[in-house]
């Protein structure tokens, strides 16, 4: 295969293969943010680990992008997650709104479930960026460039709505085409993760002044590192974990609901 084709559809993962050790970090990690959020606030250092999570997940996603035999398949599953987390991630990590609420549920319960599960996409979760990258990265594999183009003007249309914004994104496809090259993959991706954490400030590390995702570099870093040895883990597990930690994250929030 030629240097473009490879760019286009990568034909072998030399970067972190061990998708499922990486999974397993990222689960881990996502569980002590969201639980630093809402049950351990006093504990900072939750919040500082849970920076690892999302470079994983899109690691993943790119290595989903470029590895799956059934690209359709994939794709319904990532968007199928998104569309049963986000009442959940709502509920669980405390994004709800007045709309939300605007309909009371003993008026009309249908209308009010409703009109509840569409409000919850005033904020949406991590899924919806992972979604629209695994679309853009699937139609360039396809060769459907001005489809994949066109997805891509739409995350930039709609960036301040994402979780990560344009630059999550930004990171999943950057990710994707270097999967070949791990010296090329490292040089460029930690790179990038440098310069997009010195757009913000309140963290110090060697004199100088970052946003949190600073502390997201060793991650980075480990999806370079060429490891083949593969940790299998259940699809069940896989696609059942986020909104079962939201799901326990949501009944922690609301208390009341135990007691009725």
């Amino acid at each position: 295969m030629s240097l473009a084709d490879n760019l286009i559809a990568p034909s072998a993962v030399r970067t972190n293969n061990n998708t499922g050790l990486i999974k397993w970090i990222a689960f881990l990690s996502m569980l002590c943010d969201h639980f630093g959020k809402m049950v351990f606030p006093q504990v900072p250092a939750l919040r500082l680990i849970g920076r690892l999570a999302f470079p994983l997940f899109g690691y993943c996603i790119a290595v989903g992008a470029a590895c799956t035999r059934n690209p359709a398949r994939y794709l319904e599953r990532v968007v199928l997650l998104a569309l049963v987390s986000q009442p959940l991630y709502a509920l669980g990590l405390a994004h709800e709104n007045a709309a939300i609420y605007s309909v009371p549920f003993p008026q009309n319960p249908v209308l009010s479930a409703w009109n509840f599960y569409v409000q919850s996409w005033q904020k949406p979760s991590i899924l919806l960026t992972l979604a629209l990258s695994l679309s853009i990265l699937l139609a360039f594999r396809q060769r459907r460039f001005i489809l994949a183009a066109g997805l891509y003007i739409l995350c930039e249309r709609f960036a301040s709505s994402l979780d990560y914004g344009i630059n999550g994104v930004r990171f999943i496809l950057l990710c994707y085409p270097l999967l070949q090259y791990p010296v090329l993959y490292a040089l460029c991706v930690t790179s990038f993760w440098y310069a997009w954490s010195r757009d913000g400030s309140g963290y110090v590390l060697f004199g100088q002044s970052f946003a949190m995702r600073v502390y997201a570099l060793p991650a980075v870093l480990f999806t370079a590192l060429p490891l083949k040895k593969r940790l299998s883990l259940p699809k069940w597990f896989s696609y059942g974990f986020y909104p079962a930690h939201l799901l326990l994250l949501a009944l922690l929030s609301h208390p009341q609901w135990l007691h009725r």
